[in-house]
């Protein structure tokens, strides 16, 4: 079981890793929870975390802030359904750039 510091650290680390520190992140996870500034950036500097309702805004949000809820949870195992989610989106987009590579081919090799 985490502490609350250790909690509060792995949040920030989380956003951070996702968002980066800068203020375009700020004002990302402002639009995400609906929070002010300053809560925000005691969100990314580790000075606080989020509890309740903000926590939820952003594990809905952010695929690594839920990844540290469910592994602080004892949970590690329900990420890996997060893991998989991702992969099928990958593969899918690469499905598809890989169809539209195809099609582009054919039109060439048909008008040569």
């Amino acid at each position: 079981m985490a502490t609350e510091a250790e909690y509060i650290l792995a949040i920030r680390d989380a956003l951070r890793g996702e968002l980066g520190g800068s203020r375009a992140a700020t004002k990302m996870i402002m639009r995400w929870t609906g929070t002010c500034d300053r809560t925000a950036r005691n969100w990314l500097s580790g000075a606080a975390g989020p509890s309740g309702y903000h926590l939820v805004r952003l594990a809905r949000e952010s695929d690594a802030v839920l990844g540290i809820v469910l592994t602080l949870s004892g949970r590690p195992e329900l990420s890996l359904s997060t893991d998989i989610h991702a992969v099928e989106v990958a593969l899918a987009k690469a499905s598809g750039a890989l169809e539209r590579l195809k099609r582009q081919q054919f039109r060439q090799q048909r008008f040569r």
